[in-house]
């Protein structure tokens, strides 16, 4: 049998056939994903992807939450040639290169030098696996051993792996993975939405901060750390905090001794209107975990930051005990380190531009305009994140599971140009950050038009 590869790509029909044959794709029903037609993206510049046949679809997942300054970005795909010139990769263990130190210098600027030590991994479930593991070690070397417990929130979701699974909401992704799941203690969040800059449902979030303070009272002593997504929680549904509740859930975190981590996983890298959520509400964790934007949709690429008193701990002689047993082959990479590198160079000046605010408002108002359909429960957008709840209508009964309308309306969305994702039955909409007011016209009528033919 010849190794060699295909001299060109298969037709679509026959990327059909052997991805049919071959493939499994990730948190995708492959029964369901058969009987569909199939999307191959063969390249994509700028918010838009393109197939093989030349239709172009506007990127409005942003590839998975990742992409910042669009595909192919010229600026990008030079500091990627450049690095290549160099070296592809060369592993961290033990060994460093220049470009993950550059990298770590610019991101503990994030935080004014307050986290200054960059623990690199590939995703964001290791940036999250770190966090935890590095607050369970520190107490265990500071002698407070009891220290094991944590605190996570209601809707949570922080990765796939054993311990992110732990430590996020036990819904229908994980629940059957409970029996190997370490317990958790989930506390609520506010009841708060918001869309185009008016708040929907108005939550103070007092009474969530005065159950986490009984906890803390009660249970303290024996709890390690709390993790939580600030201001929304993405794979929740874009489930919103108000302005402020991560600051007073991080005041509470410092009065009682237990490690606050952040997971900026979504929210990092211009999301929300800033860097970091960090930045916006004046609040330095004990850990900050970022991955998706990082490496602005390019490649795999993740870090967790802390605090020189944390690094400190885990100083001594070998013989100690003390090293932080934990590596990924490909953590700081270099080439994705050097993409890294490059965005953030472009990212403060797009956020000041105002371009990616103008945008976010026009999608919202555009969104708030849907909530009039009596299958609209709800609309939630916050910066360039939104989500709409669809649902039966009143007096209807509620839509079986299989009915899959929001996966309907994805599907029909292509047919108008646009390439989104659905949950349940909510859509989220996450484009990249550079899209314009044009681009974000496109999106709102072609859910418009795609919402008319399911729904009718």
């Amino acid at each position: 049998m010849s190794s060699a590869l295909p001299a060109t790509l298969p037709t679509p029909r026959g990327l059909d056939e052997a991805d049919q044959r071959f493939a499994w794709h990730p948190f995708t029903q492959m029964q369901e994903y058969a009987g569909n037609p199939r999307l191959h993206i063969a390249r994509a510049e700028g918010c838009w992807l393109i197939d093989q046949a030349g239709q172009r679809y506007l990127d409005g997942n942003a590839s998975i939450w990742t992409n910042v300054h669009g595909h192919n970005d010229p600026d990008l795909n030079q500091a990627l040639r450049q690095q290549l010139d160099q070296v592809a990769h060369v592993t961290l263990l033990g060994l460093n290169h220049p470009t993950a130190t550059a990298l770590a210098e610019q991101l503990a600027g994030l935080t004014g030098g307050a986290l200054p030590r960059c623990f690199y991994t590939d995703n964001g479930a290791g940036a999250v696996e770190v966090a935890l593991k590095l607050s369970f070690q520190y107490w265990q070397l500071k002698g407070r051993t009891e220290k094991t417990g944590v605190v996570s929130f209601v809707g949570a979701y922080h990765g796939d792996t054993f311990g992110t699974m732990a430590v996020g909401e036990r819904s229908a992704f994980h629940a059957r993975f409970n029996p190997w799941l370490f317990p958790v203690q989930h506390m609520p969040v506010p009841a708060y939405a918001e869309c185009a800059g008016r708040v929907l449902k108005s939550a103070d979030g007092v009474a969530e901060l005065q159950a986490l303070e009984d906890l803390f009272k009660k249970s303290a002593s024996r709890l390690a750390c709390l993790i939580l997504e600030p201001r929304v929680q993405g794979a929740a549904g874009m489930q919103q905090q108000p302005a402020g509740w991560v600051r007073r859930v991080a005041e509470l975190c410092r009065r009682y001794e237990v490690h606050f981590i952040l997971d900026e996983v979504f929210t990092g890298f211009g999301r929300l209107g800033t860097i970091t959520v960090a930045e916006a509400e004046s609040v330095v964790p004990d850990f900050l975990c970022l991955a998706k934007g990082l490496a602005a949709g390019y490649l795999p690429l993740a870090a967790t930051l802390t605090s020189e008193s944390i690094y400190e701990a885990f100083l001594g002689d070998y013989s100690s005990g003390r090293t932080f047993f934990h590596g990924h082959t490909f953590s700081g990479n270099p080439l994705g380190c050097a993409v890294a590198l490059a965005s953030l160079q472009k990212l403060r000046p797009l956020l000041a531009s105002g371009r990616p605010a103008e945008s976010a408002q026009l999608l919202g108002e555009g969104l708030a305009r849907f909530a009039d359909h009596c299958n609209v429960h709800a609309v939630r957008q916050l910066g360039l994140t939104a989500a709409i709840d669809f649902g039966a209508a009143a007096g209807e009964p509620a839509w079986h599971l299989d009915a899959r309308t929001a996966y309907r309306i994805c599907l029909a969305a292509r047919r108008q140009g646009l390439v989104l994702r659905p949950l349940g039955d909510a859509i989220l909409m996450v484009p990249p950050i550079i899209i314009t007011p044009a681009e974000v016209r496109h999106l709102l009528q072609a859910l418009q038009a795609a919402t008319a033919e399911v729904l009718h």
